[in-house]
Order: C-alpha cells, then structure tokens, then sequence
C-alpha cells in the first residue's frame, strides 16, 4: 500500500452530494468527450442545471462563457460545479466557479500527483484554491459519485444512470470499484444510497465522506474500499463514529505489498496492508477479503442485525442434505457456534418432519412441505439459536420459500438468511418478494456463510465495545538506551514476570552469578545497541558449570557486561511487541515466536492503547491459537493474564514519545503462566544534528 500523508478539515458535504444545482464546467457536444458525457449523465438530474463552455459558448443552447454567466441565467443556486478540464486548467476553473457560489467540485481529470512534478504543481494549485476559498473538492482522477435518490448521476459511466436507489452507501478509493461494487451489489438485489469513487483525494477522503454518512437517514449500510489511507487517526475515528449507528463493510487493497517497517520482527510483521485491517477491525468494520463476500455481507447487514453477543448461535434448516451440509461445513470452519436445539424444539420439529430427518441442527426436512413455515418458526425460536440460515429449490408446487420465511415471522426480529436455488428467473421473483419483507436473500451455500459470518462478526464486535473499556495504567518508558537487564526491570514494574538474572561487569561477576542462580542459566552479552544477539553469537544456553561459563564468556569476548539469567521452564513461544506505525500510530502485535511467525503471517495487531478486553481477546485471531490451549497436553494461555499484559505494554508506548519499539519475543508461556526471556526497547530516532 502507498501512504501519503496530509491533513483534511472536515466541513459539510450536502452541497456535494446532495446540490440545489450543477454545473458542468468543460461541458461539449462531442460524443467522445468527457464533458460531453458528463452533461448527458447529469441530464435527468431534477435540480437546477448549467453548461459552460467557455471556448463555443451558445446562451441559446444553454452553453454559456463563464460560470458566472451561467449562475445569472439559471434559476436555483449552482451549488456543485463538474469540472471536466484538463489539470493545467483545472485551479483556474475551481476558482472561477468558488468566485459565483459554487460550494462543491467534482474534478474528473487526471494528471496531478500522479503524472510526476508537472503533475504535482497543478495538484498544489488546486489545493491553494480550496485552502483559500474553502470550496471542497472530490477528486481529482475520479469517475465521480450518483445519489440515485435525487437521481443524480455525477459520472461518466453510462449505466451508472441506471443503478437503482436503495440504503447501501459505496465509499471507494477508486471510482471503477465504487461502479463495479455498485453494480454488483444491483445484480445481488440491492439499491444504493450513495456511490462514491474518492480518486486521488486531495480534498475528500473517505473519512469525509464517512463521517458525512453518519446523519444520513438512506443509509443502512457502508461499503468502504480502501487503497491508501492519508490519515490513519481520522479515518479510524470515522469509521469508529460511522460503526456505532450503521454496519462498515471494509475490503482493504494491498495484500502482497510486504513492505519492512523496521529492525525487529514486529516491525517486520506489522505491514500495512494487515495493519489497516486490524485498525479498521478494531474500530467496528466487517472487513473482508474480496469483493464477492463485500456484497454478501452487505446483503444481510443492511436489513438485519443481530444483538451484541460474543458467540451467537446458529440454526440451520435445509430443505436439501447436500447444500447444507456445505453451509453447516463453512460454518464450522469459520468458528460460528451450531448448538444442538432444545429437547423442546426437537420434540416439536419430530411433529412436523418424517421420522428419518436430522433434527437437532443443522435441521434437514426431507423435501419441504406445508410444515415448512412452522419448521422454520420453531428452530427460530429456539433459545439457543440466534440466527437461522435457510436452504431451498424454489419449489411452487411444493413450498412458496418466500411466504414459508414471512409465515414464519423472519425478519428483523427474527434474524434469518434465505439460500434460493434455482433457475436465475425463479430466484429473482423470490428474492425481490424475501428482500421486500426485509429478509436477505442469498444466491448460494457459499454466499450464505459469508453473510452468516459478517452477521456473527458484527454482532461479535458490537458486544466488546458494549463493554466497560478497562485501560491499563500507563507507565512511561525509561528514556535513552536500554539494555536488556534494563528492559526487563521496567517489564517488571508493569508486572510482566521475568526470570531472576544478574547483570554482570566481569567474568567474576559472572562466575558469582552461576553460584547464586544454579545451573542451568541462559549467558547473554548485555549491550543496548545490540538488538539480535544470537546472530552474533551473544546467546548462550543451558551453562551449567564454571568451565562451559567460561566457554561462553570467550565466546562472547572480552571487555564485555554480561547477563546471566536461569531458564525458563519450556512452554510456547509468542511474540508480543508495541510499536510506532507510521500512519495509524501506537500499535501493538502478538504472533508465534521465532521465525514462525514471520513466515507464517499469523500475526493478531490492534491500535494502542486498547481495554485489558481488547488486548485479552488477540490471540483468538491467531491459526495457531490451538497451540496456546492445552495443545497435547502442553499450557494453557490465560487470557485475562495476557490482556493485562499485552494492555499495559502497549499503554507504555502510548505514553512515551521518546519510545518507538518494545518487542518481547520470546514470551513464553509455561505451566506457571507468561515469562519474558527477552525484552529490547527501541528509543526513538533523534534528528540528524543531535545524532
């Protein structure tokens, strides 16, 4: 992912996106040219219109000079101007049209930032304009926005004119996915509230257009897709404001963009495609991993919720075995919770269903029949159950699915996804009758279970921040450089065990130490700016006697400190590391220890500073959380133990500009709970003059 940032003042977008009046600046009668197809897109807008050309202008025709001319021959207030100019004409054209009123521009061009220095002195220009008149800029490099609603249609794309209204915002990096999402989320049986493609951003980020989203009453719903963040604290405030009152639906770009961040692993490891995700996820967002499970998720979130709760239930009821079955195996992958029903509601379902059929969930019904809507009632119902997927054929002469799922009471109160199968013509007629009752109406098992997840995740992520954030004490971090014995004494003070060490000035010091600790003991260099002992050979394990200590001793060298330390029982190793991300700020990362975990990429990253809770529930995001659970007979992790921990860690870094890196790695988890066995503490860098 590129990161540029720059800073945005938030202000009113109404006169963007919902204008008294527009004007197409650049506007032609040349089929093939922009402005051309900006004026026909803006055609059946209901509000007041204008059109300037200022090389072939025709009054007569509606084409004036200038936008000024423009203003005093058009009734009603041209609040948004359409800019379809080239960039070097683009600054004068935006102050021409702030100078008569305009309060709002779409610029369509391209040939800014992107197309190097030329490219860049237009974008300043452009940004002069704004800072000076505060008229407020969508673009530039954009394909525009659509307001269906108002039936306007700010963008070149023909068929965007076409795309239905409904309560599904599209708020897009790019103006072709905010029109390619749109128009799948159409085919999928939704309408949209508001499309936008934000384009390079100049102006308009999509933390505006988020935060404008919040007080919009159309809007259920938001797609966000996400390419580079500007911002990092401004877009997850918004996202977190936009989260509390309506669903995100987040699809973050740049997956194979690695990046090194830093020295350590957690550096290493905390890319910037993952920590968007993270952040965004953390802030209330259903991010997910394409576009096809975006749409699926916006499907269900934009007409049902479930309540708050850390582990909802699932019940299915499938009028087919095999589709089911598929739904019920996504479903166990995914870690959503399929409860064996009451003894009352099977003792109801052998009522109603042939002796044969599996009862206890998933619910298979044999072919459906006229018990179907009580079938479907009565696993509803169930208290154990809190959200019901639905499977089956659309089948007339044997169940109406849509009437079955109404008779049945789903909807809202009664969350539920409906699987319609069968030929596309059928499906639909089903779909827009079980849409209109307010019931999301999937095309698939596999589509199914991404709403099913994003039902469950939203509902998941609403319980955690219905609690009470516990914050950990913050305790800063000493200043200067800090050597291992010294990191360790401030782990201490947060409360984070480490083994008992003696940090040593000599080799008698350190023979005096094997005496005191025992064998067996860990030998280490002790020096602050060494960061990677054992790659040094500064590591020395399992030294017993006076002889294999002076081995170590040589082999790390003269005129060296020491630390001699007792080992540590074995366990399970993790990584756990705070540091300063450079867009979003304190972070704070847990993954498996030692090389694993970098070449796995299990990694779980969150915003610091974080509630004992949030911290306490990371390792829940790791694939190889088995391990941590008694994996074959190995320890437990106690998660309350490692909240308090990962918490306070990531507290400290937030209270502590002077710090820019805390990794302990390895924690070790024993049968007596967490052990640090090293700790490197990372001042931050100081300007070059005082280096």
């Amino acid at each position: 992912m590129s990161i540029k940032a720059e800073a945005v003042t938030t202000t009113n977008l109404t006169p963007m996106f919902a204008p008294e009046g527009v004007v197409v600046i650049g506007a032609s009668r040349q089929s093939g040219k922009l402005g051309a197809a900006m004026a026909r897109s803006l055609a059946a807008f209901p509000g007041a219109r204008a059109l300037v050309n200022a090389r072939r202008p025709e009054p007569d025709q509606g084409v004036y000079a200038s936008v000024a001319e423009a203003v005093a021959h058009t009734a009603g207030r041209l609040d948004l101007a359409v800019l379809c100019v080239p960039a070097a004409g683009s600054a004068d054209a935006l102050a021409e049209a702030a100078a008569a009123g305009c309060r709002a521009a779409l610029v369509c061009a391209g040939g800014f930032g992107e197309a190097g220095p030329a490219g860049e002195e237009h974008a300043d220009a452009v940004r002069r304009v704004a800072r000076e008149t505060g008229i407020r800029i969508l673009g530039p490099n954009t394909s525009g926005f659509f307001a269906p609603h108002l039936e306007l249609t700010a963008s070149f794309v023909p068929a965007a004119g076409q795309i239905p209204a409904g309560d599904i915002a599209v708020v897009a990096a790019s103006g072709g996915v905010n029109h390619a999402l749109a128009f799948d989320l159409v085919a999928a049986g939704n309408g949209i509230s508001l499309g936008v493609g934000i384009g390079a951003g100049l102006d308009v980020t999509a933390a505006d257009v988020l935060e404008h989203l919040v007080g919009d009453g159309r809007t259920t719903a938001v797609a966000l897709h996400v390419e580079t963040v500007p911002d990092g604290p401004r877009l997850v405030n918004a996202v977190r404001l936009l989260a509390a009152v309506k669903p995100v639906v987040a699809l973050v770009v740049g997956r194979s963009d690695v990046g090194d961040f830093a020295r350590s692993h957690t550096g290493a490891l905390a890319t910037s495609w993952r920590t968007t995700r993270a952040v965004l996820r953390q802030a209330g967002a259903v991010v997910v991993d394409d576009e096809r499970e975006m749409v699926d998720a916006l499907t269900a979130l934009s007409r049902i919720q479930l309540r708050p709760h850390r582990d909802p239930g699932l019940g299915i009821v499938t009028a087919q075995a095999g589709p089911g079955l598929l739904l019920a195996d996504r479903a166990g992958a995914d870690g959503i919770r399929m409860p064996e029903l009451t003894a009352t509601t099977q003792g109801t379902l052998s009522e109603l269903l042939p002796p044969l059929t599996y009862q206890r969930n998933p619910v298979d019904t044999g072919r459906p029949a006229e018990t179907f809507a009580r079938v479907l009632a009565a696993t509803a119902a169930d208290e154990a159950v809190d959200l019901l997927a639905v499977y089956a054929l659309t089948e007339p002469d044997s169940v109406d699915l849509a009437s079955a799922a109404q008779a049945a009471g789903l909807g809202a109160d009664s969350p539920a996804v409906v699987v319609v199968g069968g030929l596309p013509e059928d499906v639909a007629e089903q779909r827009a009758r079980l849409h209109k009752a307010g019931i999301p109406a999937l095309t698939g098992p596999a589509s199914a279970a991404g709403a099913v997840r994003a039902l469950v995740t939203h509902a998941r992520q609403r319980a955690v921040r219905a609690d009470a954030p516990v914050r950990a004490t913050a305790a800063s971090v000493p200043s200067g450089p800090l050597d291992e014995d010294a990191a360790k004494t401030f782990l201490g003070g947060l409360g984070i065990r480490t083994p008992d060490r003696v940090a040593c000035d000599s080799r008698a010091d350190a023979h005096y130490a094997l005496r005191l600790l025992g064998g067996p003991v860990a030998v280490k260099v002790l020096d602050a700016a060494i960061l990677h002992k054992t790659e040094i050979g500064g590591v020395h394990l399992g030294v017993r006697t006076p002889d294999e200590l002076d081995a170590a001793l040589d082999a790390i060298g003269p005129d060296r400190r020491y630390l001699v330390e007792a080992m540590a029982p074995a366990g399970v190793d993790l990584v756990l590391g705070v540091r300063r991300d450079p867009v979003f700020g304190p972070v704070v990362l847990v993954g498996l220890g030692g090389t694993a975990a970098e070449a796995l990429a299990d990694v779980a990253i969150r915003l610091a500073p974080l509630s004992v809770a949030e911290a306490a529930g990371m390792p829940d995001d790791l694939a190889a959380r088995a391990l941590l659970d008694g994996w074959r007979g190995g320890p437990v992790l106690d998660r309350a133990e490692f909240g308090r921990v990962a918490a306070a860690l990531a507290a400290a870094l937030a209270a502590s500009p002077d710090t820019a890196e805390v990794e302990i790695n390895p924690l070790r988890l024993t049968a007596d709970g967490l052990i640090a066995l090293d700790a490197v503490i990372v001042p931050t860098a100081a300007p070059a003059q005082d280096r």
